[in-house]
């Protein structure tokens, strides 16, 4: 009898998460605007506080740059993988999405630092989408439950050929930026999965 009520109490939940979610996703794609607008017009050269590689005041770009981009068209092609990805990582809880959000940052910014050339500044969200895809696709993998997977299933079939994004063979994109990005994502899915209980009949 109360396996009803408690069903709709969980996904009513599930949307009230979703809902935080998609504000917070929103507010943060609103921010990146509202920063390329203000480079645009002074122009205050904010490019300059993504991460410089192999500089140690470069390492506070690892925080900046998902917010920085070269130019409006960088970051309209950004905006809407950035808010749909995002959102699909969202699902499963914002806890979960908050500290994988943090992670992929922190995770994939550093390894962005330690391989980009000297002298070369990273900028823009692309490692953040990038880390969302390896975070949806590898926590199918890793929670086995059937909601992750047909998002993973889903994702992996609608974004597959961002892994081209991976290799050194566009001048000027950061390869670097989306390798450790993705990778990120993976650790970031395997850091957050749900454990399953330990517990055994006898």
């Amino acid at each position: 009898m109360n396996g009803q009520p408690e069903g709709r109490s969980r996904f009513r939940g599930m949307l009230a998460e979703a809902a935080g979610a998609v504000i917070l996703l929103v507010v943060a794609v609103a921010a990146m605007w509202a920063i390329e607008v203000v480079d645009y017009v002074l122009p205050a050269n904010l490019d300059d506080y993504g991460i410089a590689g192999w500089q140690p005041s470069g390492l506070i770009g690892i925080v900046f740059a998902p917010f920085l981009h070269v130019g409006f068209g960088h970051l309209m092609a950004n905006s809407l993988p950035l808010l749909i990805l995002g959102f699909l990582a969202a699902v499963r809880g914002l806890g979960r999405f908050v500290a994988a959000t943090l992670l992929i940052i922190l995770v994939g910014g550093l390894g962005t630092w330690l391989t980009t050339p000297l002298g070369t500044v990273a900028v823009g969200a692309s490692g953040l989408i990038f880390g969302y895809f390896g975070y949806v696709v590898a926590r199918g993998i890793f929670d086995r439950s059937i909601l992750d997977i047909v998002i993973a299933v889903g994702v992996a079939i609608a974004y597959y050929s961002m892994l081209l994004g991976v290799l050194p063979n566009q001048p000027g994109i950061s390869w670097q930026g989306h390798l450790f990005g993705l990778i990120a994502g993976v650790v970031s899915a395997w850091v957050l999965r749900r454990r399953r209980s330990s517990l055994t009949a006898y």
